[in-house]
């Protein structure tokens, strides 16, 4: 018998490049999920300019613009809703409830007082589709001694555990991700690094395009083996898991700190910005996810082809493939996990991980947030 928490359910994600929220309409029968339908809404060009300057720490706002940019986000999520559910022909009473992750401007773990900020009103979201709204999903990890991230790696046991040994998961967003999963249930996994996020905001100062399609502008330069090193030899790379960051540490004016990089021409800093990706990513799974012997990537990393190609000549004999090999849209993998957080919030059931966090047990994630 299907379980009564069971049915519809709507994801939504923005990650760290703010490259557009992605949406999923996943079914839900016993446990297991399936989507209906997936898209990435697009974000008017001035909201996306605001996030990105705010979540680089080049923006401090007042509470008045806080507010405004709070609910502004909440509304764009609301479109991005209405828009996957009119793709799939469903009716929005047909959706047990919308898991919402909004839009991360501060990750903040460490520290006296760690906190994790994301923004999206909830309540709007729920107000403009009529359907409940689990939203604020970090933060009962992070007051439990956790990160708060990645939350992911749940999801990818549940969708992507293998059949034998070990098997890593890369999630090539604005920051990269490695989840570790084994076929006896072991899950491990950690923010590694920079991967989209650092490119796509040096070729939007360069050439005024939000991203490097296809990985043509790192293409035409070469990698600057000394800038490479000092970026490499950032503490981050270098501490154990759990861990987890974001675009207030890795972001252009973290680069722009090192010389090296005004002496170079653009397309060069570019081509070592991959490699800083490629790189990262190689180490991280060659450290602590060793005996891995595939590597599954999403995110939208995956249509940089140039990124893909280094990683995957770094990564030994291992191969590496895109999560649409198993099935899985790698563009909308983040936020069929949020519409799978959501279900389990629906069911009272623990959404975290403290083996990947690093928080002092299972937590129930996220607030309910009910429509009208």
């Amino acid at each position: 018998m299907a379980s009564t928490t069971d049915g519809l359910y709507l994801g939504l994600i923005s990650g760290t490049s703010a490259d557009g929220i992605d949406a999923a309409l996943v079914r839900f029968i016993d446990g297991r999920p399936s989507l209906l339908a997936g898209l990435t809404h697009p974000w008017d060009d001035t909201l996306r300019t605001r996030i990105l300057a705010v979540a680089q720490d080049e923006l401090r706002l007042d509470l008045d613009a806080y507010g405004q940019l709070d609910v502004a986000v909440g509304h764009a999520f609301a479109e991005a809703a209405q828009a996957v559910i009119g793709a799939a022909d469903v009716s929005a009473r047909d959706v047990r409830a919308i898991g919402s992750h909004g839009q991360t401007i501060r990750h903040r773990p460490g520290g006296d007082f760690p906190f994790t900020l994301q923004i999206g009103d909830p309540s709007v979201i729920a107000e403009r589709t009529g359907i409940d709204t689990v939203a604020d999903f970090r933060r009962a990890d992070v007051a439990a001694g956790g990160q708060g991230a990645p939350l992911v790696p749940a999801f990818h046991a549940t969708v992507l555990r293998p059949e034998r040994g070990a098997r890593a998961v890369l999630n090539l967003g604005g920051i990269a991700n490695v989840t570790r999963l084994t076929a006896a249930g072991e899950v491990t996994g950690f923010d590694t690094g920079p991967a989209n996020g650092l490119m796509d905001a040096w070729c939007l100062r360069h050439r005024g395009e939000s991203f490097d399609r296809g990985g043509l502008f790192a293409a035409s330069g070469q990698v600057d083996e000394s800038l490479l090193a000092e970026l490499l030899d950032d503490a981050y790379f270098a501490l154990p898991p759990p861990k987890s960051t974001g675009r207030e540490h890795f972001h252009l004016a973290w680069l722009d700190a090192h010389p090296r990089a005004a002496e170079l021409s653009p397309e060069d800093v570019q081509a070592t910005l991959l490699a800083l990706s490629a790189v990262s990513v190689a180490e991280a799974i060659q450290r602590h996810a060793a005996d891995a012997i595939d590597v599954v990537a999403c995110g939208g990393g995956v249509h940089n082809a140039a990124l893909m190609r280094a990683i995957g000549a770094r990564l030994e004999d291992r191969p590496l493939r895109a999560s649409s090999a198993f099935g899985i849209d790698p563009d909308v993998m983040e936020a069929m996990a949020f519409a799978w957080l959501a279900y389990r919030r629906l069911r009272g059931e623990p959404g975290n991980l403290p083996a990947v966090t690093g928080a002092r047990g299972p937590r129930l994630l996220g607030a309910l947030y009910a429509a009208p």
